[in-house]
Formats: C-alpha cells, structure tokens, sequence
C-alpha cells in the first residue's frame, strides 16, 4: 500500500470534483483532503503518476507535495492587519 501526497489548488466545490476523479481508479482505499493547507493524501494500491494524472485530469492544478509546501502554509497562516499572504510558490 501506498501514500500519495498532492497539492491541489481548491475551493470549496472542489472537493467534490476532486473525489469524483479519484474515485474512477482502482486501487485506491482512502483519500484525506485538507482544504486550508490544499492538501490531499490518497491511500491505496496505485501508482502516484496515475493518482496525480486523474486529478489533472479533472481540471485541477495539482503537484506532489514537497517540504517547501509544509513551510509556505506555515508562513502563510500568519496574518499582519488586513493582509494576507496566500501559498504561492516562490522557488
């Protein structure tokens, strides 16, 4: 078994489409979609590229999650008067 850790760029209905896509492959046990930090981690018996091709498929802009992610979030969190960074990557 598997774990797959994506970044995908989604609102609110996007969890919906995104379960939709995922659910066509075989193999796949669980996903776990963390919409504040973009984050989703798909559990299962399948290769990652196929995970990460379905979701590009369904019209969401995904990538592998990288260390850099874990820290623009936690950068991005942090909330100076009214503005608000949002998780760009910069690299």
């Amino acid at each position: 078994m598997e774990s797959v850790e994506l970044k995908v760029e989604m609102v609110g209905i996007h969890e919906k489409r995104l379960r939709k896509c995922l659910s066509k492959l075989k193999g796949i046990e669980k996903v776990e979609v963390d919409a504040n930090s973009q984050k989703v981690v798909v559990t299962g018996y399948t290769h990652k590229n196929k995970v990460l091709k379905a979701v590009r498929r369904g019209g969401l802009k995904a990538d592998f999650w990288s260390a850099q992610n874990e820290l623009l979030h936690a950068y991005a969190g942090v909330t100076y008067g009214t503005f608000r960074f949002s998780t760009f990557n910069f690299f």
